[in-house]
């Protein structure tokens, strides 16, 4: 039988998006080129650089790293790329507000003392912006922290800037998703049915499976598969129905206040590496349907003074990172980075597991990880810690230390683009493409 790539498995309120199976290509066709995603992590507070660079005489790995070694061949560790517009140039202090806000946008973002926010159009939205109409959702925006757009954050920069590294327009920041039940419900959920109010109130007292209410199409389309795609259904569903599972256990989980006094959101789990990872499996869930091509996560809002009572660090994430050259300072923020290395390591891992038309889905990906502050005592936005996971449709071979000097990360982005065929002669204080 032939399918159309956009097939859908539907019950009452729920349309399901498939991954790729044999049947969606016609007959005697070559095997077409899977789509190539791109994504952007951001980290905050900047790094124990002592820990993350490598250096001439390492064998591997810098130690921060060495997480990532089941996939280091689909890594590549570029150095000397600067974020210039992380700088003060006249604005003084708010250096954690212009790391966010400068970087996927490579603009300095204006004070909001009597003026609007200002900063510049996101590498993800100018991406979005030509090839999102390709997917029902242009892009993703997701998070752990929840969006801010006013207030002051950080020394008389708009909250906006400390909680968004996506904007649409350079006054419009992307507010991110940070629920993962309404993100499932995004995803998976049918985009008609939501439009009727009383259809998303039921949609947030389900009881059954999403899975269950599309049981009937489930069963037809499994009969007209042959054996090799009904394994691959059966594992997809499998998976999405893994992914409900840890999202009801989260909300019937009782939910105390957290240490700041603040409400938490509906649905927000307690723990942090639980957090991210259900939406690290969400975000993989709508790449591998092609539900979008173009994400971006914030693990957490810059400046974040996260605690990691699991580490054994009980002071707060921004407080360690001004170490002050304290060693103990350095080992904890060191943990920090490892643990959060170790959780892209998850993501990394469980894509190169998914298998595509051709490679996997770690091959058809390009996803940058890092921020634009690099040593955080000394606020610096030069030499950032920045990684480039996934092969690209196999156009970006792995495995190596790209070598830089002063060299603008924006210039990275126009090499990213032109694989996303997406046109752009410069873009934010990018004007050359990187070669990688």
């Amino acid at each position: 039988m032939r399918l159309d790539r956009r097939t859908f498995l539907r019950g009452t309120g729920v349309a399901i998006a498939l991954p790729y199976l044999d049947a969606m290509t016609p007959a005697f066709a070559s095997v077409a080129a899977p789509p190539i995603r791109l994504g952007f992590i951001f980290v905050p507070n900047g790094v124990n650089v002592s820990q993350w660079r490598p250096t001439p005489k390492m064998k591997g790995l810098p130690p921060t790293l060495l997480p990532l070694q089941k996939v280091a061949a689909k890594i590549n560790i570029l150095t000397g790329l600067d974020q210039k517009n992380g700088d003060a140039l006249g604005d003084g202090a708010g250096d954690h507000a212009r790391d966010s806000a400068a970087y996927l946008t490579g603009a300095h973002p204006v004070k909001t003392a009597g003026k609007d926010i200002k900063v510049g159009v996101s590498a993800d939205q100018f991406a979005a912006q030509q090839v999102g109409k390709l997917t029902r959702l242009p892009s993703l925006e997701i998070g752990t922290d929840g969006s801010a757009q006013s207030g002051n954050c950080d020394s008389g920069y708009s909250c906006a800037y400390s909680s968004n590294i996506s904007w649409r327009t350079a006054s419009s920041p992307m507010a991110k998703e940070t629920n993962p039940r309404s993100l499932f419900i995004r995803l998976f959920g049918d985009p008609e049915a939501r439009a009727d109010e009383a259809e998303k109130a039921r949609e947030a007292t389900y009881l059954k499976s999403m899975l269950d209410l599309a049981l009937d199409d489930v069963k037809k389309l499994k009969a007209k598969l042959g054996a090799a795609d009904s394994g691959k259904l059966e594992e997809y569903l499998d998976a999405v129905r893994e992914l409900e599972s840890q999202i009801q256990a989260v909300e019937k989980t009782p939910k105390g206040p957290p240490k700041d006094l603040a409400i938490p959101v509906a649905g927000r789990p307690k723990d942090f590496e639980q957090h991210l990872r259900i939406m690290s499996d969400l975000l993989i869930a709508a790449w591998q349907t092609d539900t979008t091509r173009i994400a971006s996560f914030m693990y957490s809002n810059s400046g974040a003074n996260h605690t990691y009572p699991s580490l054994g660090i009980n002071e707060g994430h921004h407080t360690i990172s001004h170490h002050a050259g304290e060693k103990g300072k350095l080992d904890q923020l060191a943990k920090i980075d490892e643990f959060h290395v170790k959780q892209f390591a998850y993501m990394l891992e469980k894509m190169d597991a998914i298998k595509e038309e051709k490679g996997t889905l770690l091959d058809n990906v390009m996803i940058v990880y890092g921020g634009a502050i690099s040593d955080p005592n000394a606020h610096n936005h030069h030499d950032l810690p920045i990684l480039l996971a996934g092969k690209g449709g196999g156009s970006i071979p792995g495995g190596r230390v790209i070598k830089n000097s002063a060299t603008p990360l924006c210039n990275l982005f126009l090499s990213l683009f032109d694989r996303m065929k997406v046109k752009a002669d410069t873009f934010g204080d990018g004007t050359k493409r990187l070669a990688i």
